[in-house]
């Protein structure tokens, strides 16, 4: 797949049946050997790529976000789902005006979360965020880009009080609003996935498996979920064994952590074969 339209229309495929794992890379060797393990496609990674840059998730600007998911487009040649945020944006206008330049990415699917980041109003009223989601829709459609748009109810991050009550009353809005797939973070429960997926019909559901919580690709598949992220959860991964190792040489002066590194010689090699891109 090689043009933009091929990986839409296959990330749309995906969604239509059974269930699928897209993990999520934060830069292009990651998002390159994801790709070579068969995943079917990917996501960027809010947080992930926020670490990298030394700062919170959330703490990139709209521009910096936008190199970042273009160059992990450039970088595979399977579909790619942005971790949009807010549509880095206040106003449903500005959220419009994003989410055209990240179509221009090249990206299969976005994703628009309803979080404010304002502790003293986690989440915009359900009005603003409706409208917020029919502008992202909007744009879409203005752009006549197969992209599939994921509405973000934050209820469970956010902290709301009741927040499996507040996610099935947003994705029923936010599915009646346009958004092709329905996304709710924090549930965790068999009981809270099924009653996600019950609201969410018939559109498809992501569920973000960010630790181990028990549950497999088969279960969750059994409960109707039909895609599974992981946030960042790998590049969480990968900074813990950065983490161990390097705090093992600064307080102990030993390199025992280092046995878990991966070979150069494997690394250089899956990389020295691999074709430029991007």
């Amino acid at each position: 797949m090689s043009t933009w339209s091929e990986r839409r229309a296959a990330f749309r495929r995906l969604h239509e049946s059974g269930c699928f794992v897209i993990p999520n890379p934060w830069d292009a060797g990651s998002a390159r050997f994801l790709q070579s393990l068969g995943f079917p496609a990917l996501a960027t990674t809010s947080g992930g790529a926020s670490f990298s840059a030394a700062r919170p998730d959330g703490g990139l600007s709209a521009s910096a976000m936008l190199a970042h998911i273009a160059a992990l487009t450039a970088s595979v040649e399977i579909p790619m789902n942005a971790d949009f945020e807010d549509g880095y944006a206040p106003d449903a206008a500005g959220v419009a005006e994003n989410v055209r330049l990240c179509l221009e990415t090249g990206v299969a699917g976005l994703s628009i979360e309803d979080a404010t980041g304002d502790a003293n109003q986690p989440l915009y009223p359900l009005d603003t965020a409706i409208e917020r989601l029919r502008a992202a829709r909007r744009a879409i459609d203005a752009a006549g880009a197969d992209v599939l748009l994921t509405g973000r109810a934050e209820c469970f991050l956010a902290g709301v009080t009741n927040p499996l009550e507040e996610s099935l009353r947003r994705l029923r809005a936010y599915r009646d609003a346009g958004a092709d797939v329905l996304y709710a973070p924090g549930v965790r429960t068999r009981d809270e996935i099924a009653a996600v997926v019950e609201a969410a019909h018939p559109k498809p559901v992501n569920v973000l498996i960010s630790s181990n919580t028990g549950l497999t690709v088969d279960e969750l598949a059994s409960l109707g979920v039909r895609r599974i992220s992981l946030g960042s959860a790998l590049a969480r991964c990968a900074w813990g064994g950065f983490l161990r190792a390097a705090r093992e040489i600064a307080t102990s002066g030993s390199f025992t952590d280092l046995a878990g590194a991966e070979p150069f010689a494997s690394l250089n090699g899956f990389f020295g074969a691999q074709p430029p891109r991007g």
